[in-house]
């Protein structure tokens, strides 16, 4: 969807739509009251008649407003204002655009004023109306024979300000939140697209189109047999029980100046996890397809970076396999033995995830980096423990840490900090191993990042746990794109132009 910044007289905008503000007790945002008035009350009589009360989300189509030249008024709820917050402006944005996008409308004006959550700023509060735009129109329907995509779905949304001074910000906060939203949109796609045809070779592919963009990225990708030739034992026993070849993938951003060390961001990228040996239930094995989602948000992190040209060093690393059943497949009692010349017990051949991180962990050493973040739909106690609405952080370094708790908050996509205490350690012990890759039925997810800090003790290093936030089932079924806002807001901090 395209967007643009006008300022100016309202009363004079031609467009197909005017989208306005009301909250709870009918009362009208700065700019609803203006067309109120020149209306002589059009608005006010509407609202009195209990069309609608201003509640979160309840919307009212008026067409032919006296006093203006816009075809039609769009109210849209906001709630009780002074509970008016980022989740309920997203929630209110949502609302409206999926009414436009499945009308007529193909374009409208959007104004703002009423519209900022306390504390928010114009930034924000535009950044967070573009990904909420951008999340409510994407569609993921290019697998089917005849998809219903609407006739007229919305092409430009316009949004209005009563100050001139703030174009520059407004149209910074645009070009923000669209790289974010497209990131989003990406790692989504990537997550919905079926095993049989999201294999690691197809990841290493759209990784490779992501290096075609821009000359500041370089792609590389790891075949099994450079793989076997670092040691990465513990990747490539992951993908010994599958015909597809496991991949390595290697996006190297330089954006900032040669001497800066680069954050590392790791994504697991399971394309498909049907537990190995250890196999996992048939009810719901469909959604181990997004089994790659830390993998998918990668790449639509480093899809952000190359947009907004940020001026940071990044690199992404993807360790990509499938973990299926097979004669070769791993064993329950197998050892392994990891890049870093640690081995491991493989006790329950469903954790696969840390085996393919650990080694890629290892990898990232090479790099000397600034700082290391893992992202993996890794267990299943994460999503117990936290459920869908927040992703769960681990990390031996409280500032780290901090920065990434900040960025979630700000962006809306948030993180909950979740014990690396010693005193789980020995959860991991093994008989015959350095280690096991599991830590018994006690702190699953704690375990795991554990098992993980294992690898991490010569950078900074945070891991967090998505299994949780990374998809919608049910109904609503569909990858979310998340920690790809994250890890934007993230980096534009790290960068120093995030208003936020």
């Amino acid at each position: 969807m395209e967007y643009s910044v006008k300022s100016g007289d309202l009363s004079k905008q031609r467009a197909a739509c005017v989208v306005v503000g009301v909250f709870s007790r009918r009362l009208l945002s700065p700019e609803g009251k203006f067309i109120d008035k020149l209306s002589n009350g059009y608005l006010t009589r509407r609202l009195k008649n209990g069309d609608v009360m201003g509640e979160i989300g309840q919307s009212l189509m008026l067409h032919e407003v006296p006093g203006i030249r816009a075809d039609r008024v769009l109210l849209i709820g906001g709630g009780r204002q002074k509970d008016f917050t980022p989740a309920r402006l997203k929630k209110a944005v949502a609302a409206a655009i999926g009414l436009l996008n499945s009308g007529p409308v193909v374009e409208a004006v959007f104004c703002l004023s009423g519209f900022e959550p306390a504390n928010h700023g114009l930034y924000g509060t535009l950044r967070d109306v573009v990904t909420a735009a951008e999340d409510r129109v994407y569609r993921f329907d290019e697998l089917k024979s005849d998809p219903e995509a609407p006739k007229r779905p919305l092409r430009r949304l316009t949004f209005f300000l009563s100050d001139r001074r703030q174009l520059t910000t407004a149209e910074r906060a645009i070009a923000h939140g669209k790289a974010i939203g497209q990131g989003v949109s990406l790692a989504k796609t990537l997550g919905n697209l079926p095993g049989n045809i999201c294999t690691p070779s197809y990841l290493a592919d759209q990784a490779k189109k992501l290096g075609r963009r821009s000359r500041k990225l370089r792609t590389k990708v790891l075949e099994e047999a450079q793989m076997q030739e670092l040691g990465m034992g513990a990747l490539l026993s992951v993908s010994r029980g599958s015909r597809q070849p496991a991949k390595l993938i290697v996006m190297e951003y330089r954006g900032g100046k040669a001497n800066n060390k680069p954050v590392v961001i790791i994504g697991k990228g399971l394309t498909f996890d049907a537990g190995g040996i250890s196999l996992k239930p048939a009810a719901a094995m469909d959604e181990m397809k997004y089994d790659m989602c830390g993998g998918a948000s990668v790449l639509g992190v480093v899809s952000a970076c190359i947009e907004l040209e940020l001026p940071i060093n990044l690199v992404g690393i993807v360790p990509s396999s499938e973990n299926l059943p097979d004669g070769d497949a791993n064993k329950p009692g197998d050892i392994v033995t990891s890049m870093s010349g640690q081995t491991i017990e493989v006790l329950n051949t469903d954790a696969e995830g840390r085996l393919i991180l650990c080694d890629a962990l290892t990898y990232s050493e090479r790099f000397e980096p600034a700082a290391v973040i893992d992202i993996a739909t890794l267990t299943g106690a994460c999503v117990v423990a936290l459920g869908k609405h927040a992703s769960g952080l681990f990390s031996d370094d409280d500032a780290l840490a901090e920065e990434i708790l900040a960025a979630g908050t700000k962006s809306g996509d948030r993180a909950w900090r979740l014990p690396l205490w010693e005193d789980y350690q020995n959860q991991l012990d093994s008989n015959f191993a350095d280690m096991a890759n599991i830590g018994g039925s006690g702190a699953g997810a704690v375990t795991a990042a554990c098992f993980l800090w294992r690898f991490a003790k010569k950078f900074k290093w945070a891991h967090l746990d998505i299994a949780g936030a990374a998809w919608d089932t049910g109904k609503e079924k569909g990858a979310t794109g998340r920690p790809v806002a994250l890890l934007v807001q993230f980096l534009l901090k790290r960068c120093g132009i995030s208003s936020l």
